[in-house]
């Protein structure tokens, strides 16, 4: 634990700082964030009761301001104006951290545009959370919760499917089941985590194959974070055809079609079928 005289050594520069908070068990906030709040001006909240119940806790005494994404736009001048003056402006989401899925990035380009400093203060995360118990390959890419239209999600699907590496959303409990369909018909034959509740009482993880998904009986409670995981049916390509295969390849020239040699050799063989094509080529000629 860093002592925290030795956080108050530290010298904190006017500006906004954006602040990550706990993403359930309030004791997950850093000491740094703490010190943070006690020298702010104010402190931005995506909702000031939630945050309130953090601030309670540990005797955080501070102006709260709500800023949510249907009042960002509103807030912003008041904000700078105070930036301006030299003053220290806290920017919290109800968990996790601002910009990340959540209100943040208004303010924070206004703050670019005007030169104003802008720092983060890490802290907890529910993908870095997933991920790292998830088992799957540390290379991932965040897409953030699923898009409402269905063109888009499949428009989107179907990039994220030819990632070969793990991939991570955020879902609401009550749209998990109508959209199970699309994780199945895009991610069929790789693995799924889903987490529920992390870092809270009631923390729950289901393991399960894609292709195995079914829709809940009951709607969950909880924000879901979803950990999809690389592709797991890589093939690692031989360089040379064995001297068996060349045999096989041999006979069937005369009375087969290239395509139909590059299918049969290939059935269940973990070799490139150009290798195959161009050996059967070089026979033609």
């Amino acid at each position: 634990m860093i002592p925290l005289s030795d956080i108050k050594k530290n010298k904190y520069n006017d500006g906004l700082y954006v602040v990550s908070t706990p993403i359930g068990n309030l004791s997950d906030i850093t000491l740094r964030a703490l010190h943070v709040f006690s020298i702010s001006e104010v402190i931005l909240c995506e909702d000031t009761r939630i945050s309130k119940k953090l601030f309670d806790r540990y005797k955080i005494r501070a102006n709260l301001i709500s800023n949510h994404k249907f009042n960002e736009k509103k807030n912003v001048d008041k904000i700078i104006k105070i930036l301006k003056s030299k003053k220290i402006i806290s920017l919290v989401s109800d968990a996790g951290t601002p910009g990340i899925s959540d209100p943040g990035k208004i303010i924070i380009n206004e703050c670019i545009k005007n030169k104003i400093n802008v720092y983060p203060i890490p802290g907890a995360s529910a993908v870095t959370a997933a991920v790292s118990v998830s088992g799957f390959d540390e290379k991932y890419f965040f897409y953030g919760f699923f898009p409402e239209k269905k063109k888009n999600l499949e428009k989107d699907f179907n990039i994220l499917s030819k990632l070969d590496c793990s991939v991570v959303f955020f879902i609401s409990p009550k749209k998990i089941n109508k959209n199970i369909e699309y994780i199945k018909e895009f991610f069929s034959g790789r693995k799924i985590l889903i987490c529920r509740e992390i870092s809270k009482v009631y923390e729950e993880y289901l393991r399960i194959n894609v292709d195995d998904l079914i829709n809940y009986t009951k709607i969950p409670k909880g924000e879901l974070t979803l950990v999809i995981s690389e592709k797991l049916d890589r093939k690692k390509y031989s360089k040379n055809l064995s001297e068996s295969d060349k045999k096989n390849i041999n006979k069937m020239i005369k009375n087969s079609s290239i395509k139909d040699i590059v299918n049969f050799i290939n059935k269940d063989k973990e070799i490139s079928k150009k290798i195959i094509y161009d050996y059967c080529l070089s026979l033609k000629k």
